[in-house]
């Protein structure tokens, strides 16, 4: 049933009211989902899901159907048999067929009743999606990395502030405990004054193949031109997209999508764990909402011009801030942070062998003292549903997750420049090139326009 625009107001203003009411609980007051029989009371937050490929498949719808907090209402996607399997999905969890299925965002967003939206669309939608969810008042949880520029990004973080929305940017690295214990001892000075970062991410994309760039047939269950959206429009192949459904199988949901190594859709690694590990080292270094004053670093990108798959492949960055602090960021084996200090280091391990490491193992066995400065720690939908709840503000915010990105951005930059490059935190501009200047914005299709 449609709500009227007076029953929406009335609903919203019962969920903050609620919030600023002092609830300090994850879940205040919610009767669970089994016993109401999967049906949502009625101070639910109505939740709209837009992009329903793998990430959102096994890791963000069923994460919203199993919350007590939260009701997803529509599920979107421009991949019809995705959209299909994604509604399908939820009307088993909930017993009925309540949940609307769009192909066009902008249905979600319009919708009066919908008081959020989780954006798990390709990369080159997270901003113009994002900023239009902002406008309408939506809080908004959005993939990582948020933005495929630095431009763009300023300009989401800015509207995300001034209409007041909660928004997280969603990567989970920030609530692993192995992270969270990384940045608690850092932050409290347990290995003395920070001197030295370094981050290293799996080169998932150093792989022997360069993607077939052969047109093929659009899809009948693909709208490929909204798709593209803001990207540049360049002929359908499936490598350039993702995988096909075939014969019932869910191999078009399980499979990296060939769109991660394509520019301009994904920029590769060095932004996907980028913004995960990023984030905690900047953290770390408690410049999550500033920068570096400085970037310089090589890369490798692929050497054949007709590569369908043109990102980075292997990349070695040094960053420099004004604290002193110096971070050194890599591809290689294995995903992890190494934080070093004056008194000695502690490195967490995140992919492979997962585990926490250090100089001396008594420091991890330290009990942090009741003066120490806390670090939150949530899960990343926690997170989310927690600041609504509270009307406060979530662990990585726009601003945090734009200055995360930013780093993988100018580091591009400073690669394809070929030289060290003078960085201002504070006007996010290079000092020193205009040419690297241009390079903080990337063209766009109209009319998705992000102004």
């Amino acid at each position: 049933m449609t709500r009227h625009r007076n029953d929406t107001f009335t609903r919203r203003q019962m969920l903050k009211t609620a919030g600023a009411a002092g609830m300090l609980t994850l879940f205040p007051s919610i009767v669970p989902a089994s016993v109401v029989g999967k049906h949502a009371p009625s101070n639910h937050i109505n939740v709209g899901l837009i992009g329903m490929g793998r990430h959102a498949d096994y890791s963000n719808l069923p994460a919203f159907l199993q919350s007590d907090d939260t009701h997803v209402v529509a599920v979107c996607d421009v991949d019809r048999w995705r959209l299909d399997s994604a509604k399908k999905k939820t009307d088993q969890y909930y017993g009925n067929s309540d949940c609307r299925a769009y192909t066009d965002w902008r249905e979600v967003i319009a919708r009066d009743d919908i008081d959020a939206v989780m954006i798990s669309t390709t990369d080159q939608w997270h901003v113009p999606t994002a900023l239009a969810a902002a406008r309408a008042k939506k809080h908004i949880c959005c993939e990582k990395p948020l933005s495929l520029s630095v431009a763009e990004g300023r300009l989401l973080a800015d509207v995300a502030k001034k209409q007041g929305v909660v928004f997280r940017t969603d990567t989970e690295c920030r609530s692993n405990a192995y992270m969270n214990k990384t940045a608690r001892l850092v932050l409290n000075g347990y290995i003395g004054k920070v001197t030295r970062i370094e981050v290293g991410v799996p080169d998932t994309d150093n792989i022997a193949r360069e993607g077939d760039p052969t047109p093929t047939p659009v899809p009948e269950e693909l709208d490929y031109d909204m798709w593209v959206g803001p990207a540049p429009m360049k002929p359908y192949c499936v490598d350039r997209v993702h995988p096909r459904q075939s014969f019932g199988s869910s191999d078009d949901l399980n499979t990296r999508p060939g769109w991660l190594r394509c520019r301009g859709i994904g920029e590769g690694v060095i932004l996907t764990w980028g913004a995960h590990l990023l984030d905690v080292a900047q953290l770390c270094n408690d410049t999550e909402r500033t920068g570096p004053i400085s970037v310089e670093g090589v890369g490798e990108y692929p050497q054949s011009k007709a590569a369908l798959w043109d990102v980075l492949k292997t990349f070695n960055l040094h960053f420099e801030y004004a604290n002193g602090v110096a971070l050194d960021y890599q591809t290689g084996r294995d995903g992890y942070l190494r934080v070093e200090g004056e008194k000695g280091w502690i490195r967490a391990q995140y992919t492979g062998n997962a585990r926490l490491l250090a100089h001396d193992e008594s420091v991890l066995r330290l009990k942090f003292r009741d003066t120490d400065k806390p670090v939150i720690q949530r899960g990343d939908k926690e997170d989310f549903i927690y600041a609504i709840r509270n009307n406060c503000n979530t662990m990585i915010d726009a601003e945090v997750g734009h200055r995360t990105a930013s780093l993988a951005h100018i580091g591009q930059i400073a690669i394809q420049r070929g030289k060290k490059l003078s960085w201002n935190p504070h006007a996010e501009r290079f000092a020193d090139d205009e040419q690297a200047n241009e390079m903080l914005h990337r063209p766009y299709r109209k009319p998705w326009v992000f102004a």
